[in-house]
Formats: C-alpha cells, sequence, structure tokens
C-alpha cells in the first residue's frame, strides 16, 4: 500500500478515508495523529497494528467540538465543562465515563475514555467533515519519537497507511495533558488526578478548579 501525501485543500477526501475505515495522518497544535474511526472496531484495530502499539494502551478520541462530548460520555462534570470552556480547543485531554457507542478496542476495555478537541483547524475540520470521532496517538512507531512534520511521519508510516495530510509544522511539539475527572469524595464532588503533564500547564488546571 502506497501512503499518499495530501494537501489541506484536501481535507474531505482525509474524512472519506477516514470515515471508511482506513488510516489517515492528521495534523494537531501538539504532534501528528494516526486517525481512525473511533467508532470503527477494526479501523482502530489498523492503528495498533501500524504502530506496533500494545492493545492494552487507550487511545484518546479527537472531536471538533465540546457539545460532541454527549455524544460519547455520560456523567460528565460541570468541571469538564469549565475546562472545555477555557481550554478548548487546545491540548488538554480529559479522562471521562464513556459510553456504550465507544468499542471497548478504543479505551481497551475501561469504562472511561480520553476526549480532545484540537486545536488545529484543519484537523477539527477533517473530523467535521468525517462525522465521527476519530481515535489519534501519536504517528510514530512505537517507541520513536512523535512527529511535528508531515515529512517526519512518512519516514515511519509510508506503506502502512493510507495517507498523510500536511497540515504545516506542529505548534507545539509535544503531547497534551491528560487529566482525570472520574474519580468523586464522599460528597461526590470530583478529584482531579493528573495523569501525564503536557501542553497545559499544572497551575492553569488549578486555576480554573
Amino acid at each position: 500500500m502506497r501512503t499518499n501525501l495530501l494537501t489541506v485543500n484536501e481535507f474531505e477526501a482525509a474524512a472519506r478515508i477516514i470515515r471508511v475505515g482506513g488510516l489517515v495522518g492528521i495534523p494537531t497544535e501538539t504532534v501528528y495523529g494516526l486517525g481512525a474511526n473511533g467508532l470503527n472496531p477494526l479501523a482502530v484495530g489498523r492503528i495498533f497494528q501500524a504502530k506496533g502499539r500494545p492493545q492494552d494502551n487507550p487511545l484518546i478520541l479527537h472531536i471538533p467540538e465540546s457539545s460532541w462530548l454527549e455524544r460519547y460520555c455520560e456523567d460528565i462534570p460541570e468541571a469538564a465543562w469549565r475546562l472545555a470552556k477555557r481550554f478548548w480547543p487546545g491540548p488538554l485531554t480529559m479522562i471521562l465515563r464513556r459510553k456504550p457507542i465507544v468499542p471497548d478496542v478504543v479505551t481497551a476495555g475501561l469504562d472511561t475514555v480520553g476526549m480532545r478537541c484540537p486545536a488545529h483547524s484543519v484537523c477539527r475540520a477533517v473530523i467535521q467533515a468525517a462525522e465521527v470521532p476519530v481515535a489519534a496517538p501519536s504517528g510514530n512507531l512505537s517507541g520513536k519519537p512523535s512527529p511535528t512534520t508531515a515529512r517526519h511521519m512518512l519516514d515511519d508510516m509510508d506503506g502502512r497507511i493510507n495517507a498523510i495530510l500536511d497540515g504545516g509544522d506542529c505548534q507545539v511539539g509535544v503531547e497534551s495533558t491528560v487529566l482525570s475527572l472520574c474519580q468523586r469524595d464522599m460528597d461526590g464532588k470530583i478529584l482531579p488526578r493528573l495523569l501525564r503533564p503536557g501542553a497545559v500547564p499544572l497551575e492553569q488546571l488549578r486555576e480554573t478548579l
């Protein structure tokens, strides 16, 4: 399989590939991601094959706007909407309770799922056009550096995926901050837990919460 390099004007072609179960490299503000239809278990399984990634490592679902959260998550706390208002679109991933529509292969069988709304406008345009959430870990072979350009990703993924959408250089260059919002205290108050430091500093999260 030859991997095509698409221009930003071909974002609808990238969306079609994702919608029918293919794999596409997509730009975000952090790093390039390896995207697949997050509701298609077979497509998501191809991500693990292409990357050589263990299947017990959950994936993040990318959405174009915060209103999509209610499609795939339940028991969404008020803190999540507050964080989304301040940091989305942007490099913050929130771990929330998932709805049954999210396949087990995305979450490694957990009852939670990571959700993110990326700041890269081309990435959001692809997701909007695909009309499905996009599961997208970093677009590198496991153990190699995360790619910040389409060419870097092509070096790892040429022949392994259908296409890469060239959206220019990534502006941040490090992965998103991952914050869990699934634990509560005895009074039902959310106990936020930082799972991965990233582009959104801990201090800003504390200010918001």
